[in-house]
């Protein structure tokens, strides 16, 4: 990536969910990928597909060939086709977003103060996680900052609430659902304590496709 090529271009090209979703796919691809494939990959027409692989070309996230893909050569073999493959073999990204940096502070944390306060590493891992979430809340306005800014994804439940659509610690709470996860709504509890909630409460309800805490409006509305 050269220099005009830097964080803001790349974060402005990766602003838009359908380049997310086009990068991605061509990192999964074994082999370089055209429009066509790409377009029926997410299904969207051919030329949204091509556009958006062009701006990621633009960002220096993804490199082009042309080539014939027919395994015809000379005359009436057709045009070559424009293939996209990434720029760098170096590129790292995560869709959605994961924040296990987060994680690891929190569970070293919990471990040194379960050493020096002679808690469970579970309890002392709770009220770290707590802590972490009212300094959170306390930088914020709303409890709906706290969670896009941390990668939770809120979305509107239609009942008054909010599903988080992503958990920014998957693989962890997959692997370690009743110590991640605990971790998790304490966090959230305490952001919810110390910002403008909006009526809403902090609900552990485990689903298989977001995060374990469900936002509720509170008896009280």
């Amino acid at each position: 990536m050269n220099a005009a090529q830097g964080p803001t271009v790349v974060a402005s090209a990766l602003a838009d969910p359908v380049r997310r979703d086009l990068l991605a796919a061509v990192m999964r691809s074994a082999a370089p990928v055209g429009r066509d494939q790409a377009a029926e990959a997410l299904g969207i027409p051919r030329a949204t597909a091509a556009f958006h692989l062009d701006r990621l070309v633009d960002a220096g996230l993804l490199v082009t060939e042309f080539k014939r893909t027919s395994g015809r050569t000379g005359p009436g073999a057709g045009r070559p086709a424009k293939l996209y493959s990434p720029a760098s073999a170096e590129i790292s990204l995560t869709f959605p977003s994961r924040r296990y940096d987060l994680a690891a502070e929190l569970l070293a944390a919990a471990i040194d103060r379960a050493e020096h306060a002679s808690e469970s590493p579970r309890t002392a891992l709770a009220a770290i996680s707590g802590e972490l979430g009212r300094e959170l809340g306390g930088t914020a306005q709303t409890l709906a900052e706290v969670l896009e800014s941390t990668g939770y994804e809120p979305v509107d439940d239609g009942d008054g609430g909010l599903v988080l659509a992503n958990c920014p610690f998957r693989a962890l709470a997959l692997e370690y659902p009743e110590t991640i996860c605990g971790a998790n709504t304490a966090l959230l509890e305490g952001a919810a304590a110390t910002t403008d909630a909006q009526g809403l409460e902090v609900r552990f309800e485990p689903r298989a496709d977001c995060c374990c805490v469900h936002l509720v409006p509170s008896k009280g509305n």
